[in-house]
């Protein structure tokens, strides 16, 4: 397909600080004519880091202007000169380091996924990120064996329920814990029994039901997380991919709450974590993009596993981001959050 360029639509942030600075507006895209291809976007996920980077609070935000958004899917329109393991027409899904709540993206096709058959664009752009996510984390740090205990924190939202299913297929036991019965009763319908309602008091909770664990997924941060790592089996371990306790307001972070938050987060001694031999491990997925081999391997191994494709539970049109953005940021979701374009 011969295209010069093409008029793109994008959400685009002046700078961070301030998600009511995020606008939507048009220029034109100017597609390679020797490498690399343009996607039509169709589908575009939601993920806490775009929450994050848009207020200011994430590590990887970038400087100045930029475009939200980590996966979409969509179809190839464009193919350079170079080739592509793709054609015109190939419906694909893909990551990006931001540049996702657009039209058209530009990228190698390292990035890209065929998209599988059967499966809507919507969890396409549900797939890559979050089950990423629950897969470096269960597989490369947490060295997850049949017949542990695995304890998923936020285990009815998009990586929580991608690990529960994760942790099943690879004959673990997930108990996953939720903030509210919704969703407890969601995770039920999703077949998972072990199923815990958190309480004020996470640690007497944990205690009351003589809990330990082998491996531990937290997202939350804080007390939960303290309590969470006391509970560990000696070689227990601790992933953490997030810290939903920083969540910011409805456009702004809420700067005295966060920064009391921050004084009292949990401490790790190494001292102490040899004696009772237990550890702690983090990571921010985004810096997986630059290790392309390894991006690809866990890729494929994810896609190994016999578990259903993501559960998209919040479609919004792509004119409605800040409502999307929203829905995700005030907690209450079941599964991924999406944009969808006609």
């Amino acid at each position: 397909m011969s295209m010069n360029s093409q008029i793109r639509q994008s959400w685009t942030t002046s700078k961070a600080g301030a998600i009511s600075r995020l606008k939507l507006v048009e220029d034109t895209l100017v597609l390679s004519k020797v490498k690399d291809v343009c996607v039509a976007v169709k589908s575009v996920g939601l993920n806490f880091a775009d929450i994050f980077a848009l207020t200011g609070l994430y590590s990887a935000t970038p400087t100045g202007a930029f475009t939200p958004g980590l996966e979409f899917a969509g179809e190839v329109v464009h193919v350079g000169e170079e080739g592509s393991r793709f054609k015109v027409g190939s419906r694909v899904m893909g990551v990006t380091r931001f540049g996702g709540y657009t039209s058209h993206i530009i990228t190698h096709d390292d990035y890209l996924q065929a998209l599988p058959d059967g499966w809507s664009f919507e969890q396409g752009a549900a797939y890559l990120v979050q089950t990423l996510t629950a897969y470096y984390a269960l597989k490369e740090l947490g060295n997850i064996q049949s017949g542990q205990q695995i304890l998923i924190h936020s285990a009815a939202g998009g990586v929580g329920l991608q690990a529960m299913r994760m942790a099943r297929a690879m004959d673990a036991y997930p108990i996953g814990t939720v903030r509210s019965n919704q969703k407890a009763h969601f995770l039920k319908e999703q077949g998972f029994e072990s199923i815990l309602v958190r309480e004020a008091n996470f640690q007497q909770q944990l205690a009351s039901h003589q809990l330990r664990f082998d491996l531990v997924l937290d997202g939350i941060g804080g007390a939960v997380q303290k309590a969470s790592f006391n509970a560990l089996h000696p070689m227990g371990r601790l992933i953490v991919f997030g810290a939903a306790e920083f969540t910011p307001g409805r456009n702004r972070p809420k700067y005295l709450r966060a920064a009391l938050q921050y004084l009292i987060r949990p401490r790790y001694d190494v001292m102490d974590m040899i004696s009772d031999n237990r550890s702690v491990m983090a990571f921010n997925l985004i810096w997986l993009w630059e290790h392309l081999p390894l991006m690809k391997s866990l890729i494929f191994d994810m896609g190994m596993l016999d578990i259903p494709p993501p559960h998209v539970g919040h479609v919004f049109p792509f004119k409605q981001a800040h409502q999307a953005i929203d829905c995700l940021r005030c907690g209450h979701t079941l599964g991924k959050v999406v944009l969808v374009r006609d």
